[in-house]
């Protein structure tokens, strides 16, 4: 079946750019020019370099490639120097330009620093690039082997996907976050409940996130099961991107979707994920018997500013009756947040600062967790032993959330704050 003039999805519009074509139908397999390749140290030149030589080949545009090194900062053993050693060298042999060491996590770094924006067509070494999406860039991850192929060539082949539309009416509640929206969605649908296609995030009380909370939708798809996430351009995108007069991307309002489904946004509570998945998301009031040792704010979908600032709105003039571990997700976040005095808000509530790397989200560094220890976490995924000793557990949930679970000394539901 070949495309017709038929209303078309975002994600369509998106590919048939990518794919110069006038409209693309789901199923139908076309071949894509890439914008931007975006890799980090843990899955990229390492994986890639010994690839590339034995290929003969070079990379098709540097320009178009980003390296961010985040996963095994800080490098404290053999292991890890050899890693971050192959990052730097590579990108400076393959005269990547855009490389930016020790900055931050990868998928927050990416916009920050200007390597996004709407229309464009992308792919990132890791599970989470579907945070592109919240820019309206089709993007998702991809593995050593196909960023191969990208890199020499520069394009991919995709699948046009469905999409799936997630309307959220209304607004959320104060001390409901972006992350609550996701958690609810993954309890409700399941881990593949995006089923692989494009999941469009939507309605009035979308339109009111601020981008980092965007962010953390888009990024959490991966958790859902979609191959991307996507939500349409407008003014607050372009205000994050310091973009003018710039054409908004959108679906058609009639264009034909997998299903549609709507969400009264006021009626959600703030979810907690149990052990051992993020599916296994209920209510903050059916945890109440939880009592962690250990809070930590972290991760590219848990310590960008807007969540160290939701963290901050709770725990501010308040102590942490347990340990707090905070790690920014980027080193220009960390400086505003500090600039602003929200840092020296969790300062003071008894938080301790760490770097701003993937760290023990991604199973690496000094801080992981030991055998039963309980914590409570802004991470995207709580399975067994990624974040340490298999015996640890991991509950799940949005800085609000963490931050009055610290607090309180037991799982909380924030909203006790804002009253």
């Amino acid at each position: 079946m070949t495309a017709t003039a038929k209303p078309q999805t975002l994600a369509q519009k998106l590919i048939a750019r990518a794919s110069n074509r006038p409209a693309v139908a789901p199923g139908e397999i076309v071949t894509c020019k890439v914008d931007l390749a975006m890799m980090h140290d843990s899955g990229g030149p390492r994986r890639v370099k010994p690839m590339l030589e034995k290929l003969g080949a070079k990379v098709w545009d540097p320009a178009k490639v980003v390296v961010i090194t985040d996963h095994y900062l800080p490098a404290y053993d053999d292991e890890s120097r050899r890693i971050i050693h192959i990052a730097r060298h590579w990108a400076a042999d393959a005269g990547v330009q855009n490389f930016y060491d020790g900055q931050g996590i990868c998928h927050v770094v990416l916009p920050e620093r200007g390597h996004l924006r709407p229309g464009m067509f992308a792919v990132g070494g890791d599970s989470h690039s579907p945070t592109g999406g919240a820019f309206a860039a089709y993007m998702f991850g991809v593995g050593a082997t196909e960023m191969l192929g990208v890199l020499v060539t520069g394009e991919i082949w995709l699948k046009v996907p469905h999409t799936i539309l997630m309307d959220f009416d209304g607004a959320l509640q104060a001390g409901v976050s972006a992350k609550d929206v996701m958690l609810f969605l993954i309890g409700r649908f399941g881990l593949d409940g995006g089923q692989y296609q494009a999941v469009e995030y939507r309605g009035p009380a979308i339109r009111e996130l601020p981008m980092q909370e965007r962010m953390t939708l888009c990024n959490m798809t991966a958790e859902l099961g979609g191959q991307t996430g996507l939500i349409a351009s407008d003014e607050i995108t372009n205000e994050f991107l310091k973009l003018k007069n710039t054409e908004a991307w959108e679906g058609d309002h009639d264009a034909p979707v997998l299903a549609h489904h709507r969400f009264d946004a006021a009626g959600l509570a703030p979810q907690v994920a149990a052990p051992h998945s993020p599916a296994n998301s209920k209510a903050v009031d059916e945890f109440g018997d939880v009592n962690p040792t250990l809070a930590y704010i972290g991760a590219c979908t848990g310590a960008k500013l807007a969540d160290l600032r939701m963290a901050a709105s709770v725990l501010k003039g308040r102590k942490s009756r347990m340990r707090l571990l905070v790690a920014p997700a980027s080193l220009r976040d960390q400086k505003t947040a500090e600039d602003e005095g929200t840092l020296q808000i969790l300062l003071d509530a008894g938080a301790e600062l760490l770097p701003n790397a993937c760290g023990i989200c991604a199973g690496y560094g000094e801080h992981l967790l030991p055998e039963n220890m309980v914590a409570i976490s802004t991470t995207a995924r709580n399975f067994k032993g990624r974040m340490g000793a298999a015996s640890s557990q991991v509950y799940l949930a949005s800085p609000y959330t963490v931050a009055a679970t610290a607090v309180a000394g037991r799982v909380c539901d924030p909203r006790e704050f804002f009253q």
